[in-house]
């Protein structure tokens, strides 16, 4: 008979299953609170020798094609069907095993459990960046002074100290290094820059953005001025805020509900005066409401995207910078203009927002922001600057308006129709 001996790797990951088994159901209530704290550490260090031989072994598997065994197109699609991990995970893994198998130092202190698997892959990834024609000796000292550093700084720390490390063990090439790095990642921070709304369809509305980080800290920065349970502007019901009740930490980090009151604030607060002016009109918000609704009746209110709020957003909002009121039945400027001006007035413009809405080509979504206040009878053929004879066009439409090439018609809803001339 025949016996196969197992890799001694295999031999010792079966004796630590054996161990555990063993210990399975021991109760942990006769552990004192030194045993715990001591018994937490040698857990954490265990974890770091076994994510040091997981990764080891992981890089070995490219070198004998595991995935073969099961026709997988990689060694991280083979791992992420064995292990019943996600393929994300299994990549992260797989690359990080490729990583640390370059760097002997850092590989040699995690399996020490000298420092724990976020620690080192922040340092992996430290490394990984600096310069692809970095001295040898240079990296050496890079590395060396990183896995030191692992041992007083945990990973948010060390990714801070990874980017400037050449400072430390190469200071004359360290800030040319950096100064590429940061103009490179400002240019694709600014590249890659978005901002993403969406409606919910319940009055609420969800959205995400990437921005650079300078234009990050400086919202942040605003949005601090406006959570800041200290501020000396609020009121007394903002003062005694019921989510910041108990909580010890509120008066240093606002909660997540105090962020989000404060974004709202910041954008309501938004002065029209000085914000970009679009079409003759500032980026306002334009809230149409009765005279009844401003002085107290139930009535709602429209704004200029066709959206509805409440009689009591609608009043608090008349009194904001960043909204306009247009109250039906109430004082008005003057519209009609007629040849007095050659170009529609801001009050024009804003009531042709409430009339039309956006672009009034039929078919069209161009919200009112990008569109351009048009002469339904051309100026130079002695047309008025009067609202009854102007709308809202998209700058496509409005080109197509004054092209001779096209004939227009105003069908139902105040929307014109275009048609090619034949």
């Amino acid at each position: 008979m025949s016996t196969t001996t197992r890799h001694p790797l295999a031999e010792a990951v079966a004796r630590v299953h054996s161990a555990l088994d063993q210990v399975a159901e021991t109760p942990t209530w006769s552990l004192s609170q030194s045993g715990t704290a001591d018994l937490l550490t040698d857990l954490a260090r265990a974890q770091s020798r076994f994510a040091e031989l997981q990764a080891r072994v992981l890089a070995h598997a490219d070198t004998v094609a595991v995935q073969e065994r099961s026709a997988a197109p990689s060694v991280a699609v083979w791992l992420a069907n064995a292990t019943i991990t996600t393929k994300r995970d299994a990549v992260r893994q797989t690359r990080f095993a490729a990583a640390l198998s370059r760097y002997d130092v850092l590989r040699g202190a995690l399996g020490a459990g000298d420092l724990n698997l976020e620690q080192a892959q922040v340092v992996a990834r430290a490394l990984d960046e600096l310069p692809d024609d970095l001295d040898a000796g240079v990296l050496a000292q890079a590395e060396a002074a990183l896995v030191s550093l692992a041992r007083v700084h945990d990973a948010k720390a060390l990714r801070v100290l990874g980017r400037r490390i050449l400072d430390v063990v190469a200071p004359e090439v360290g800030e040319a290094w950096e100064a590429e790095k940061l103009a490179e990642e400002e240019r694709e921070a600014d590249r890659t820059a978005s901002f993403r709304m969406r409606d919910q369809g319940d009055g609420r509305t969800r959205g995400s953005f990437t921005i650079p980080t300078l234009a990050a800290e400086m919202l942040q920065k605003v949005l601090i001025a406006y959570a800041s349970p200290r501020r000396d502007d609020r009121s007394g019901a903002d003062a005694a805020d019921p989510d910041d009740a108990g909580d010890t930490e509120q008066v240093r980090k606002p909660s997540r509900s105090r962020w989000g009151r404060a974004f709202v604030e910041l954008v309501e607060r938004l002065d029209p005066r000085d914000l970009p002016r679009s079409g003759g009109v500032n980026a306002a918000v334009v809230v149409t409401m009765t005279t009844a609704t401003l002085s107290g009746a139930l009535a709602a209110a429209t704004l200029d995207t066709g959206s509805r709020i409440s009689a009591g957003t609608a009043r608090r909002l008349a009194c904001q910078a960043g909204v306009l009121p247009a109250v039906l039945g109430g004082d008005s400027e003057i519209l009609d203009l007629g040849r007095t001006r050659r170009f529609f007035s801001g009050p024009q413009r804003i009531a042709m927002t409430v009339r039309d809405g956006g672009c009034t080509a039929l078919g069209c979504d161009a919200p009112a922001g990008m569109c351009d206040a048009h002469h339904e009878d051309l100026w130079s053929h002695d047309g008025l600057t009067d609202l009854g004879r102007g709308r809202l066009l998209c700058g496509h439409h409005h080109r197509r308006a004054h092209d001779p090439a096209y004939e227009t018609r105003v069908v139902e809803r105040n929307q014109v129709e275009f048609h090619r001339r034949t």
